[in-house]
């Protein structure tokens, strides 16, 4: 029965635990973009509001449709900064996601790395025996007829 490297075990981890840093990443990148998508709705729905005020200019509005519009804009103000925050919060998890993700791939391709010189030196072991062989087989031949 063959003996398995235990190397082949711990590449199995290291790109177990990539696969799992590239899905975490990947759910934090979509998490950002749509808290990024909820802050731009917030901002042209200010933006329209104020547009609709800048229609109603001219004409005569009550004290209280005036005092009621911009404690409205307040309130969609502090959503907004609401908003950014999460949005900001989002992009630190999504760099700290990044982070580990590009720390797992580092730690395969390390892996995978030893692997192939564990490989490499193998082969050439089994290239040295061989030529040892040959020649050792040479040498028999060349002591035979010698002999003769």
């Amino acid at each position: 029965m063959a003996k398995v490297d235990p190397l082949l075990t711990v590449l199995k981890l290291t790109k177990d635990a990539e696969e799992q840093a590239s899905l975490q990443l990947r759910t934090a990148q979509l998490e950002l973009q749509r808290r990024q998508t909820q802050l731009k709705a917030l901002q042209d729905y200010r933006l329209d509001y104020m547009k609709q005020m800048e229609l109603q200019q001219g004409k005569q509005i009550s004290a209280s449709y005036y005092h009621q519009f911009h404690q409205f804009v307040r309130q969609i103000d502090n959503a907004i900064v609401q908003q950014v925050n999460t949005v900001q919060e989002a992009l630190t998890q999504q760099q700290h996601r990044q982070s580990y993700w590009q720390e797992k791939q580092q730690k395969r391709k390390a892996v995978e790395l030893l692997l192939a010189k564990k490989a490499d030196a193998a082969q050439l072991a089994e290239q040295r025996r061989e030529q040892k062989m040959v020649d050792e087989f040479a040498s028999q031949q060349f002591y035979r007829k010698s002999r003769r």
